[in-house]
């Protein structure tokens, strides 16, 4: 698995608690939660190559 870049996020306190319950919903701890999320709309951006979206599947839990 590549390494992962760690940097602090300030995220408002109820959106938190909302990612939180999805988080547990989806048996994700936030992070990796956060982090679907996020590749989640690179991928409907059209801002995610094929090449990365095969690596990470591992994540997404596929």
């Amino acid at each position: 698995m590549a390494k992962k870049k760690n940097f602090p996020l300030r995220i408002d306190p109820d959106l938190y608690e909302i990612i939180e319950r999805w988080a547990q919903e989806e048996f994700r701890s936030v992070n990796a939660h956060i982090e679907f999320l996020l590749r989640e709309a690179a991928k409907k951006a059209g801002r995610l190559n094929k090449r990365k979206r095969n690596n990470h599947s591992n994540v997404e839990g596929s």
